[in-house]
Order: structure tokens, then C-alpha cells, then sequence
């Protein structure tokens, strides 16, 4: 009775439109009054969900993000991703994939990413011919791809719910099949624009291409400070993210120079905007993980899942259809914070090594930033290209297919998740 409580007042407040947050944390009382726990341990344990070392990270990426893209990073992005590789058919919308898989290095951000680049991309497409749910497809999957990238703050979640695994492992376990899954998008994108004959990008004249390179490479600079800091054990997570944030304000502010110093107000005040919102969704979580604990829920579905087939494949491909499921109905962080608990045991019984499993899961839910009917990038995108969203989803399709299809490969190919924090020792 205390799991339907749980999970069943869950459900309604969501259906009620209450804020994902105060939904898990309205449950857990009206559980815990019934299960006559003291709600005090309940407000200890949304305190001490907060009281993490690693969590100072976020705060800080967010920021980073925040200057870069107030700073017209995207632009100088794009603009390197045409040098690179914006002359064959359909070059605009590589670029686009490519100045997403640039972005997501520095924000770690799907809709950050979608807004940003799409805002720019998004019409120009548009003025060269490009259909517009072929535009929006193309900005929202590769927005999404982003989020694999590190640095992202959604491993951080992972490795607070996942009980303390180590970030820069995960950062180095997301590395490779994010690449890989841009580099697939790239495949599917010059496939679709070469059948339908999409022209091929401008060419940038040559006395511009060493100030593009250069202003590029300086805002992706801040990806490097941060994950080569963290990979060579110089910084922890926390502080290369520190650092990463304090380079990023030296260059929009003393170099980039595109936007005045007053726009700190509002960097700050939309950084701690988002920043109030991640936290009072991990003090939430925090109690109603508590709960599910308190009622064996995660073994319950540990015990159920395993004994559904003996064979770790049909588990692990189980898992993944969850996570494809769950996807679509919510956003990407609570998902973690509340699926990782409950799921991570059975992954790791069906031999999942846990930054493994924290790859899938991110993987596995950034598609569902794609998917409606709650896919958050799909609906900027959308609006962005002021197309609908059962015409993007129908365009979708072919994007959808080649990101399952990377989903797949990687759970099942552990060594394309675990060659880099192997070979990094952790």
C-alpha cells in the first residue's frame, strides 16, 4: 500500500500539472505521514542530498555555460564548423551537428544548445533551401547528442544518485560514444540532404579562416581546461569547473567583447535561476529515493526484472526499453535521480559496470528530450522554426533510428563506455 501511495500520488500530481519537484516531494510526506515516519528524517534527508562536495560543480558549469552563450560562443562555433566542414551538400546542416557536438563541450546543456545554435541555424537553413522539419530535426538531435559530451551536469546527478561514482571516469566514459553518436548523426544527415539535393555550404574566404579557427578554439578552450584538468588529476570536478567558469568570463568579457559588462546580471541571475530549480529537485529526490529504499522497492525490481529471463541480454535490453519509455514522459533530471536507484542494481547484477550503466541511462533519456510528448528540446525547436511537432516527429524518424541504434551498440559493447576511464585508471 505504501508503493501505491508513493508512486500512485506521484503519478496524479504529475497529471495535475504540479512541477515535477514538488510532486516527489508532496508524495513523500503524504507517504510518510501514512507509513508514520518521522518528517523530520524526511527534511534531513532533502539536506543532506544537498550536502555534497561534488555537487559545488554545478553551480559552476551552469555558469560557464551561461557567459559563453550570453557571449556569442554559438556564432564563433558555427563559424569554426563551417571552416571544418561546411563545403559538401548539405553542409549547413553538418555544420549544424558539428557546432552541437562543439557546444555541448562547453555548456553540457540539450536545450541551452537547442536555443542557441538552433536560433541561428534554424532560419539560415531555412533561407537556403533546407525544409524547416528537416532544420529542426537536425538542431534538436544533435542538441541532444550534446548532453554526452562532458562536462555535463546531468553525470554529476548520475554519480550523487548513483552513491558517489567518479565524475571524471563518467566525463571519459561519455566521450567516445557521444562522438560516435555525432559522428552518426553526420552519416544520417549528408544521407537525407544528399537525396533531397540540399545545396552545399559557402565557401569562407581564406583571410578569415585563421581569425574563425582562433576565435573558435578559445571559447572550446574551456572544455579542455575543465576535462584535461579533471582526467590528469590535477583539479577535481569542482574546481576545474570553478576554473572553466572564471576562463570563460576572462574571454567573453576581455576578449569576445560582443556583449557589455552589464549583462552579468543577467547571466547570474538566469544561472541561479536554473541552479534553485536542480537543487530543490535533488533535495526532492533525495527524500522520495529515501522512501523507495524504506519500502524495497529497488529490490523488488531487481528481483522482478532478473527473474523475468535468465539470460543478461533480454535484462539489459529490458532496462533500455524502461529508460526509452520513461523518457518520454519526463525530464531528463529527475528521471536520473529517481531511476537510478531502482535500476542501477539491476544493471550492475546483470554485470553492468555502474559508469557503464550511467552512460545508457543518459543516453537512453537525452533521446527522450527529442520525443514528445514531453520532449523539451523538440518544443524549443519547434518554436524556433515555427514548425509543428507532429510534422518534426514524423521527420524525426531516421534521426530516432540512428540514436537507438548507437544506444543499442554501446550497451552492448561496454569497452566503447569503459576504454577511456580504464585507460585513465578511474
Amino acid at each position: 500500500m505504501g508503493i501505491a501511495l508513493l508512486i500512485g500520488s506521484f503519478i496524479l500530481l504529475i497529471l495535475l500539472r504540479f512541477p515535477i519537484a514538488l510532486a516527489m516531494l508532496l508524495s513523500s510526506f503524504i507517504t510518510g505521514l501514512y507509513l508514520g515516519v518521522d518528517l523530520s528524517a524526511l527534511i534531513q534527508r532533502m539536506v543532506g542530498g544537498l550536502n555534497s562536495f561534488s555537487l559545488l560543480a554545478i553551480p559552476f558549469f551552469i555558469l560557464a555555460g551561461e557567459i559563453m552563450n550570453e557571449g556569442g560562443i554559438s556564432r564563433r562555433l558555427i563559424n569554426l564548423s563551417q571552416v571544418l566542414i561546411g563545403k559538401i551538400r548539405g553542409g549547413l546542416a553538418m555544420v549544424n551537428v558539428t557546432a552541437s557536438t562543439f557546444f555541448g563541450g562547453i555548456s553540457g546543456s540539450a536545450v541551452a544548445d537547442t536555443s542557441s545554435v538552433g536560433s541561428v541555424l534554424i532560419p539560415m537553413m531555412r533561407k537556403k533551401g533546407y525544409h524547416k522539419d528537416y532544420a529542426v530535426s537536425v538542431t534538436v538531435s544533435s542538441a541532444a547528442q550534446g548532453v554526452m559530451i562532458p562536462p555535463s551536469h546531468n553525470m554529476i546527478i548520475y554519480s550523487m544518485a548513483a552513491g558517489g561514482v567518479s565524475v571524471g571516469a563518467l566525463f571519459m566514459g561519455g566521450l567516445v560514444p557521444g562522438l560516435l553518436l555525432g559522428l552518426a548523426l553526420l552519416v544520417i544527415t549528408y544521407i537525407i540532404a544528399a537525396k533531397r539535393n540540399y545545396p552545399k555550404g559557402e565557401r569562407i574566404p581564406a583571410k578569415d579562416i585563421p581569425r574563425i579557427i582562433g576565435e573558435g578554439l578559445l571559447g572550446l578552450f574551456t572544455a579542455v581546461i575543465i576535462i584535461g584538468g579533471i582526467v590528469s588529476g590535477f583539479f577535481t570536478a569542482t574546481e576545474s569547473a570553478a576554473i572553466g567558469a572564471l576562463y570563460a568570463f576572462f574571454i567573453t568579457f576581455f576578449v569576445y567583447r560582443d556583449i557589455p559588462f552589464s549583462r552579468l546580471n543577467v547571466i547570474l541571475q538566469n544561472t541561479f535561476n536554473t541552479l534553485a530549480m536542480v537543487l530543490f529537485l535533488i533535495a526532492s529526490s533525495s527524500a522520495f529515493g529515501w522512501l523507495l529504499a524504506l519500502l524495497k522497492v529497488p529490490t523488488i525490481v531487481t528481483e522482478f526484472l532478473l527473474s523475468f529471463s535468465p539470460n543478461d541480454y533480454v535484462t539489459l535490453l529490458l532496462i533500455v526499453f524502461i529508460l526509452l519509455l520513461l523518457g518520454t514522459v519526463m525530464d531528463m533530471a529527475p528521471l536520473i535521480l529517481i531511476a537510478t536507484p531502482i535500476l542501477l542494481p539491476v544493471a550492475t547484477a546483470a554485470g553492468m559496470d555502474p559508469v557503464h550503466f550511467g552512460v545508457v541511462l543518459i543516453l537512453s533519456l537525452s533521446i527522450g528530450l527529442i520525443t514528445p510528448p514531453v520532449g523539451t528540446c523538440l518544443f524549443v525547436g519547434c518554436a524556433i522554426g515555427k514548425v509543428s511537432i507532429e510534422k518534426t516527429s514524423k521527420a524525426l524518424v531516421p534521426f530516432y533510428i540512428t540514436m537507438v541504434l548507437v544506444l543499442i551498440l554501446i550497451t552492448f559493447v561496454p569497452d566503447i563506455v569503459l576504454f577511456l576511464p580504464e585507460f585513465i585508471g578511474r
